[in-house]
């Protein structure tokens, strides 16, 4: 990232790949967060000698930029994390102050964390969050077999997506999420940030989520969510194989809203208005069938429900 970068980010607002820090005099404490967020997402930008107040940044710079390098260097090739960070650096001059850049690499070794696995982030928005058991075991799992779903598919473009698909997940993230900083993206800067779309192909996870079924099935012959009503507790007791068998769908995005929509169904609901006057709908049995199909989208495999 060169300067003229650098000031067109600091009319934005931090976002995945990019966060500041103040780091006047030294390093921050929570800039090991970012780092572990950074290595076990997409990697990203760390500044040390801007603040932030809001969405205003503010160039304050350092006051001893060899130091506080040096500082932050040492401590990535430590055993404070537990593998060593490989990162590229770059020194601004902004406004007669100096000002440091780290860009943190993705590293294929992931979960990264300092001190200990209980220290492992991951990085949402412009936020690092702890990363959760789930999490951390997908990881260790992407670092056994592979990460295919990060790889381009061959022969995929813009058009190898569904257009309805894309429409209705922009429009669910704005009404049910629309604090979220991408919902003000174009599209193209939409599915780069997602990584649905990197060099003008689409990721296998972008091609997944939101595919045109003819063109997913040219990667993934035998692609497919099953969803099956058995009447019965297991299959040998059943009067027959299934009672309800769901009919193919385009993508796993469209897959899930019917997936939910059918067992919904099956747990009580409560309904309430919020303040607001919108509907609500509160129940434990909702939020497992969420947290179940979620689960199903980070790892697409071929899937059973018994009822």
């Amino acid at each position: 990232m060169n300067q003229e970068d650098l000031k067109n980010r600091l009319t934005d607002i931090e976002w995945e790949d990019f966060e500041v820090k103040e780091a006047k005099s030294e390093v921050p404490k929570s800039t090991w967060e970012t780092v572990s967020a950074f290595a076990n997402t997409n990697g990203g930008w760390l500044i040390f000698g801007i603040a932030q107040n809001g969405e205003v940044f503010e160039i304050k710079g350092v006051k001893n930029a060899e130091k506080i390098e040096q500082d932050f260097l040492n401590t990535l090739r430590s055993e404070k994390f537990n593998v060593i960070i490989s990162t590229k650096q770059q020194l601004y001059h902004i406004e007669n102050k100096t000002i440091i850049g780290f860009y943190i690499n993705p590293s294929n070794k992931k979960p990264i964390y300092y001190n200990n696995q209980a220290n492992t982030y991951i990085r949402r928005g412009s936020s690092d969050q702890k990363a959760t058991k789930e999490e951390i075991d997908s990881m260790y799992r992407d670092q056994s077999f592979g990460t295919k779903t990060s790889e381009l598919a061959p022969k995929t473009n813009r058009e190898s997506l569904n257009n309805l698909s894309l429409s209705r997940y922009r429009d669910y993230m704005s009404r049910f999420n629309p604090s979220v900083s991408y919902n003000r993206f174009e599209e193209k800067e939409f599915l780069t940030k997602l990584r649905i779309i990197e060099d003008g192909q689409c990721t296998y996870s972008g091609l997944l989520m939101f595919g045109k079924r003819e063109i997913i099935e040219r990667h993934f012959a035998d692609f497919r969510i099953d969803l099956l009503e058995v009447p019965g507790t297991s299959y040998n007791n059943a009067e027959s194989r299934y009672t309800f068998r769901l009919d193919e769908h385009e993508n796993l995005w469209e897959y899930y809203f019917e997936c939910f929509a059918r067992l919904k169904n099956t747990v009580d609901v409560k309904f309430i208005l919020t303040a607001e006057g919108f509907g609500q709908e509160l129940s434990p049995g909702l939020i497992a069938i969420r947290e179940a199909l979620v689960n199903m989208l980070i790892h697409p495999v071929r899937c059973l429900f018994v009822t």
